[in-house]
C-alpha cells in the first residue's frame, strides 16, 4: 500500500506527527533572538538527556562527524589509543583512529559478542607510562544487536587516570541510560535519527572538563568541526556556522515529549519493546544473534537460518514493514529488529506477526500460527 511503510529499523527511525509540524515551520533567521532562544532550551534539554553538567554541542552533520569531532578535537596525531571492535561500528572507530594517524591498539570480540571489560582493564593496568591517551568504544553495537558493558569499562578508564574515555552512543542515548556524569565518560557522540526521533541531520558531542583539556594540546586538522568555536557561540546561544534551523525545531518538540515521558520511562519502555522482540523470535524457533543477556535496548538482531535477505524482501512487500539486514559478512544470514525511538508496543507486535508470517510462508518457522506473536504479548504484559 503506497505510504505505508513503517520503518523497523534501527535509523532513520519514526518520526512523531508533531516532531514533523514542528519541522514544518517557516525557517527563522539563525542570529535571531527567538532562535537562541530555542538553542537555550534545546541546551538545557540535551544535559537533561545526557545526565550531565558538562557542554553538549550540536553540529549539523551525522552521527559520524559527532565521532569524528571527539577524535579531532581531543588527540593528536602519534596518540596511543585502544578501541573496542565487535562490529561494523567498532570498526568504523579503528578505520578513523587510522585515518588520523593514531596508534590503535584493538581490543576484539566476535561479532554478536560483548566487549570484555577485563581486557581493558588488563591493558590499561599495564600501561604504567600512562601512554594511552583514549580508549574509544561503540556503546550500543547496532551490526549485531550487542549493546557493551560501558560502565564497567569506564570504570577502568578512571581507575587509569590518564586516558580519556570516548564513546558512539548513537543508538543507546535515548533507548537506555548513558548516565555521562556518573559513569565519567568524556566524549560522548550520538545523532539525530535514532533515539532522538527526528530525521537525520543533527550530530551531539558532550565533552568533560578532562575532554577540554585535551582539545588545548591536540595537534589533529579541524575547521568545521573544531569545537572551541562550537563552545564559545554556546554560550551565546549560537551556532558558529548556518545549523540546520528547521530540525532545531524538531529537536525541541521531541525532546520536551521525551521530558513529559521520563527518562525511566523511556528506559523501561525500550528494555519491554527488547524482551518482546526476543521472546517472539525464541517461539519462533529462530535464533538471536546477541548472545544471551547483551541484546541491545535499541536493535535485536535475527539468525532466521534462513535467507534473511529474502525474508526482509517478503516482510517488506507483503507487510509494508521495512526490517535491517546484515552488514558485510552477515548480509543474507541475519536481520534486525529497530525497535527504538518512537516505537510503541503495536508496532512491535504488528513486526513480530509480519515476520511470523514470513517465515510461515517461506516454510521455516514449524510452529503453531500465533506463537511469536503470544509470547511477545506475554513479554509485554509482565
Amino acid at each position: 500500500m503506497k505510504d505505508k511503510l513503517t520503518l523497523m529499523i534501527p535509523g532513520p527511525t519514526p518520526v512523531p506527527e508533531t516532531v514533523l509540524r514542528a519541522m514544518g515551520r517557516h525557517p527563522i533567521g539563525h542570529r535571531s533572538g527567538a532562535f537562541q532562544a530555542s538553542v537555550a532550551r534545546t541546551t538545557a534539554q540535551l544535559k537533561w538527556l545526557h545526565q550531565t553538567s558538562n557542554d553538549v554541542l550540536v553540529i549539523t552533520g551525522s552521527g559520524t562527524a559527532a565521532m569524528e569531532a571527539g577524535i579531532i578535537n581531543t588527540l593528536s596525531r602519534g596518540d596511543r589509543v585502544l578501541c573496542g571492535d565487535n562490529g561494523k561500528f567498532g570498526e568504523r572507530w579503528v578505520n578513523l583512529c587510522q585515518a588520523y594517524g593514531l596508534a590503535v591498539e584493538t581490543i576484539k570480540a566476535a561479532w554478536g559478542q560483548p566487549l570484555d571489560p577485563s581486557a581493558f582493564q588488563a591493558v590499561l593496568e599495564a600501561d604504567t607510562e600512562k601512554r594511552i591517551r583514549a580508549v574509544i568504544l561503540t556503546h550500543s553495537e547496532t551490526s549485531t544487536g550487542v549493546i557493551n558493558d560501558l560502565e564497567a569499562i569506564a570504570g577502568h578508564v578512571r581507575a587509569h587516570g590518564r586516558a580519556l574515555t570516548l564513546v558512539d552512543c548513537v543508538t543507546s542515548l535515548g533507548a537506555t541510560t548513558v548516565p555521562v556524569d556518573a559513569w565519567g565518560l568524556d566524549v560522548v557522540a550520538s545523532g539525530s535519527q535514532k533515539g532522538y526521533m527526528i530525521p537525520p541531520g543533527l550530530s551531539f558531542v558532550s565533552m568533560s572538563a578532562r575532554a577540554w583539556e585535551a582539545h588545548g594540546r591536540s595537534d589533529l586538522p579541524k575547521f568545521y568541526l573544531d569545537l572551541g568555536p562550537y563552545r564559545k557561540s554556546a554560550a551565546r546561544n549560537s551556532n558558529p556556522f548556518t545549523p540546520a534551523v528547521n530540525l532545531y525545531f524538531a529537536l525541541e518538540t521531541a525532546l520536551e515529549m521525551m521530558q513529559a515521558e521520563g527518562l525511566e520511562a523511556i528506559f523501561a519502555r525500550h528494555a519491554r519493546h527488547r524482551a518482546a522482540a526476543q521472546a517472539g523470535m525464541k517461539a519462533l524457533g529462530v535464533n538471536l544473534f546477541s548472545a544471551e543477556g547483551c541484546g541491545s535496548p535499541a536493535i535485536t538482531a535475527v539468525d532466521p537460518g534462513c535467507d534473511a535477505e529474502a525474508l526482509r524482501q517478503l516482510v517488506k512487500n507483503k507487510y509494508d514493514i521495512l526490517l535491517a539486514g546484515g552488514q558485510d559478512h552477515l548480509k543474507g544470514r541475519i536481520f534486525r529488529i529497530g525497535h527504538l525511538g518512537f516505537v510503541c508496543d503495536r508496532d512491535v507486535l504488528t513486526a513480530v506477526a509480519a515476520i511470523e508470517g514470513a517465515l510461515l510462508e517461506m516454510g521455516v518457522a514449524c510452529v503453531e500460527a500465533g506463537a511469536g506473536v503470544a509470547a511477545a504479548a506475554r513479554a509485554l504484559n509482565a
